[in-house]
């Protein structure tokens, strides 16, 4: 596929606002490697900005883990490190400031995290990719998704969505692209299911399904990266639908490129984001 021109960049007269701020929701005390690696793979993706948002004792952590081209953002917290429902006016206060959320890598599943992440959903006006505990939290209140018109970009793998539809995993792997559909259709949402051959799903629109990829990827924090990628995408100014897909096949072939240099066997979910620009360099010098 023809790299979009919107990750060209050939117009030298831009400055980094005019590719999105990324606003990573993620992490907890035992899963602050999550944040990480979403707000890096969002940079490596083309995000003019990126701010992480964590519980605020682990911001210090986080701020050693993401170098010096994220932002932080510390947050409400719970005993545990998690982030609390009080955070929710943090976030919304400073809405304004971003053009895409992306939520719920490492987040857990503590109660009072849960809440918070189902009332961002809820009354965000934001572009949001929801993701990992992001997901899980809306087991059973799936008609959050309908109460505003948000654009909402879902990424569940099929543990996660035999979850969200109260169905078997089987049910799932069998009825990957019908499931996906159907979804997407009745919640007018995004869905990315993903496995081999992931499938990126919308209302009216003919799925896509993804060929890039390999077993390798299947590894802690690969879905992380993914989540990264799609929300620099949507805020660079891509549809719901086409950051998705694009997401999908970049993330992808980053993850070829990484087993090729590192063997599916020892690759790690960084190698992926280590390995995104060269996707993006060979897929924009093909034909």
């Amino acid at each position: 596929m023809r790299l979009p021109v919107p990750l060209l960049r050939r117009n030298p007269d831009v400055y980094k606002n005019q590719f999105g701020h990324v606003c990573v929701i993620a992490g907890s005390r035992r899963m602050l490697g999550a944040a990480a690696l979403s707000s890096l793979a969002a940079m490596r993706a083309g995000a003019g900005l990126v701010t992480v948002a964590v519980p605020q004792s682990l911001n210090t952590a986080v701020q050693k883990k993401i170098a010096n081209i994220v932002m932080t953002l510390p947050l409400k917290e719970t005993a545990e490190q998690t982030i609390a429902f009080s955070a929710f006016a943090q976030v919304e206060k400073l809405s304004d400031t971003f053009d895409v959320l992306a939520i719920g890598p490492g987040l857990s599943m503590h109660p009072g995290t849960q809440r918070f992440v189902r009332k961002v959903i809820a009354a965000s006006p934001k572009p949001l990719v929801i993701d990992a505990d992001a997901l899980n939290a809306l087991a059973g209140h799936l008609d959050i998704l309908r109460k505003t018109g948000t654009l909402k970009i879902l990424t569940p793998h099929p543990g996660e969505m035999s979850r969200l539809l109260g169905v078997s995993r089987d049910y799932i792997e069998q009825n990957r692209s019908k499931a996906a559909a159907a979804f997407a259709r009745e919640y007018q949402c995004v869905l990315l299911l993903k496995g081999y051959r992931t499938v990126v799903a919308a209302a009216g629109r003919k799925a896509y399904i993804n060929k890039t990829g390999n077993a390798g990827m299947a590894t802690a924090g690969s879905g992380d990266v993914l989540t990264g990628m799609i929300a620099a995408l949507v805020g660079q100014g891509f549809s719901g639908f086409e950051a998705a897909k694009w997401g999908a096949y970049l993330h992808g072939r980053a993850g070829d490129l990484a087993a090729q240099a590192k063997t599916r066997v020892s690759m790690i979910a960084s190698d992926i984001i280590d390995y995104i620009p060269l996707a993006m360099k060979k897929t924009m010098t093909e034909d």
